[in-house]
């Protein structure tokens, strides 16, 4: 199976859901864990085109950005619903760690059971750990994405190995 990563090279970072101030900053809601992990990266892309935002912080939760050429709350106001991108070669996550969209649709192994048990089709963001949706067919199981359950992710051989416990997929 051929990686994800060769498909998706730009990445949701968030939308736009309004203005802060009056300097013409917007606030962006991050589609990603944090606003913290976007801090970091110095280009984003709207509409297809880089720009480098003049400033950024991190506020409730949400990225505040001065983009060039929107200095003020009405140009602002013209980049609500707008959403912004970065390109996934921008940013270096640490081992263990993957883009969702890189993980939907591998095939799922359950070493304990010796079979694949569907593919991943959706991962949720829970307060205490991710949860992957494996789907097969009709039958739908919740694997959380913790140490004890996932053993390991294989993005290039499509495959993320899992270690259920008994009743966690139906099996019993």
């Amino acid at each position: 199976m051929e990686s994800s990563r060769k498909n998706n090279r730009y990445l949701e970072a968030g939308k736009i859901v309004g203005t802060h101030g009056v300097r013409g900053e917007v606030k962006l809601k991050p589609s990603c864990d944090s606003a913290e992990f976007l801090l970091p990266i110095d280009t984003l892309y709207l509409n297809g085109q880089a720009i480098a935002p003049v400033s950024k912080r991190v506020h409730k939760g949400m990225l505040l950005l001065l983009l060039p050429g929107f200095d003020s709350v009405e140009k602002a106001m013209r980049l609500i619903n707008s959403v912004l991108y970065f390109d996934r070669n921008d940013v270096s996550l640490p081992e263990g760690v993957y883009f969702c969209c890189d993980l939907i649709g591998l095939s799922v192994y359950d070493l304990r059971l010796q079979r694949t048990i569907g593919k991943i089709s959706e991962v949720l963001d829970r307060p205490a750990s991710s949860v992957y949706v494996v789907r097969d067919g009709d039958a739908e199981y919740m694997i959380p994405a913790a140490g004890d359950f996932i053993q390991s992710v294989d993005l290039d051989g499509g495959v993320i190995t899992v270690k259920t416990i008994p009743g966690m997929v139906g099996d019993e």
